[in-house]
């Protein structure tokens, strides 16, 4: 196997080890636990290049360096557990490297042709590990550094929010704003001295940023960039004990992966998800994205169960406030995923019904989404075979998304045009549809 495509290869690179890092790395393993190890660089080359497998010991301590924990090691499996490239694993000093590789994976866009190997298996392997393991005790506090004020980390969490709660036409101008409010945030964790407090107050930022910045290059196409600030972000909401923003984190990964069509893993995933999630409006978000996978897959009856889990839980009482990254969850937004997974499931009338109440219920604030469920009602429009409804329905998302600067709404919007143009190219609206969707 080629050394640049070896999996131990990239995931040491991706950790910023080279080869001397590792055998170095390797031996100190060893040497805990009184042992010696002769690995050099050399023995590296070998296991990468030459196609020498290592010893069951050498892997274990290969484990310990890269982070992956010892239950993970299969020695008759090499090296198929050796985590993807960029998918540190969750451990009790993970929180800083899953951040610094997301900010570098975004400064430095020639890596995506690495990044976009992250595997289906990699993603439900970490939200296995997530699921079985509590958050890193004193993981939130630390004791070197230069001492951190609580008035910083408030500037930080105020600025932030601010950043976030703009208007969506001006958030698309935000983007290096927050990313350089993440990497300063990242720095304060690595180094300065902080109590336990603060430092809970310090990872719910990481966590909240890199989650907003991810939905940012998600938006604009970026996947494998998304998909590593949300891998960072749910190792800065583990580190803070925050098990539901883990689980919002996990969320958005099953998200991703429904919208690649790979519904079986966003389904995993969210099951994965589901079992540490605490408040009803988050488990009613995670019912509602599991209800669209499996929906996809043809499963009405789990599909059903899980719209039903979503309904029952929207606005339940708590005793907690909703966490920020679900507020928004609405009536609107239960309709209109509800209809779209009927939709899914053949079953189109009723789900044009509840995408049109939906629509009508999503408040004028919600641009963006108004966007995205224009392109749902569209598509229901043309399996209804009203397809002068679906054309202005998608002309009124492509005007929202231009205004608005909402990629995503326009990648929607083109995913119909075969369809239009397939059956319907001379029908009122269409021609001015195509005209615009390729201007």
């Amino acid at each position: 196997m080629a050394e640049k495509t070896h999996p131990l290869a990239l995931a040491r690179a991706a950790r910023g080890l080279t080869g001397v890092d590792l055998a170095r790395g390797i031996r100190a393993a060893a040497a805990r636990r009184g042992l010696r190890s002769g690995v050099d660089k050399q023995r590296v080359r070998k296991w990468e290049v030459g196609g020498v497998t290592p010893d069951g010991e050498s892997q274990r301590y290969i484990a310990e360096v890269l982070g992956v924990p010892a239950t993970e090691v299969d020695p008759k499996a090499w090296p198929d557990w050796v985590p993807d490239a960029g998918v540190i694993p969750l451990g009790p000093a993970s929180t800083v490297p899953a951040l610094r590789e997301a900010l570098r994976a975004s400064v430095d866009r020639s890596r995506r042709t690495v990044l976009t190997a992250i595997s289906s298996a990699a993603l439900i392997s970490l939200a296995s590990t997530w699921a079985a393991i509590e958050p890193w005790a004193q993981a939130a506090e630390h004791a070197q550094g230069k001492v951190l004020g609580e008035e910083l980390v408030t500037l930080l969490e105020e600025t932030s929010s601010r950043l976030t709660t703009l208007v969506t036409q001006e958030r698309q101008h935000t983007a290096p704003l927050l990313d350089a409010h993440l990497a300063t945030v990242t720095d304060l964790i690595s180094g300065g001295r902080y109590s336990r407090p603060l430092g809970l107050r310090l990872h719910a930022l990481a966590a909240s940023l890199s989650q907003t910045i991810a939905w940012h290059r998600f938006d604009h196409g970026l996947h494998s960039e998304a998909s590593q600030f949300w891998i960072a972000g749910l190792h800065s909401a583990h580190a803070g004990h925050d098990r539901d923003m883990g689980a919002a984190l996990l969320g958005d990964l099953a998200y991703q992966a429904s919208w690649r069509s790979d519904p079986k893993t966003a389904a995993r995933i969210l099951e994965r998800a589901l079992a540490h999630t605490h408040h009803p409006a988050a488990q009613s978000l995670l019912q509602l994205r599991l209800a669209r996978a499996l929906a996809a897959q043809g499963e009405r009856r789990a599909t059903m169960r899980a719209l039903g889990a979503a309904e029952h839980l929207l606005g339940a009482a708590s005793g907690e406030p909703v966490p920020a990254w679900c507020s928004w969850l609405s009536e609107a937004d239960l309709a209109v995923d509800s209809g779209q997974a009927l939709l899914d499931l053949g079953e189109t009338r009723r789900a044009h019904e509840l995408i049109r109440e939906g629509q009508a219920l999503l408040p004028p604030s919600r641009d963006k989404t108004r966007g995205v469920f224009l392109t749902y009602q569209a598509m229901s429009y043309l399996d209804l075979g009203e397809p002068e409804r679906a054309a202005a329905a998608a002309i009124h998302s492509l005007d929202l998304a231009q205004r608005i600067g909402a990629p995503r709404c326009l990648e929607l919007v083109r995913g119909l045009l075969p369809r239009f143009e397939a059956t319907y190219p001379k029908v009122e609206g269409v021609p001015a549809l195509l005209a615009k969707a390729t201007a």
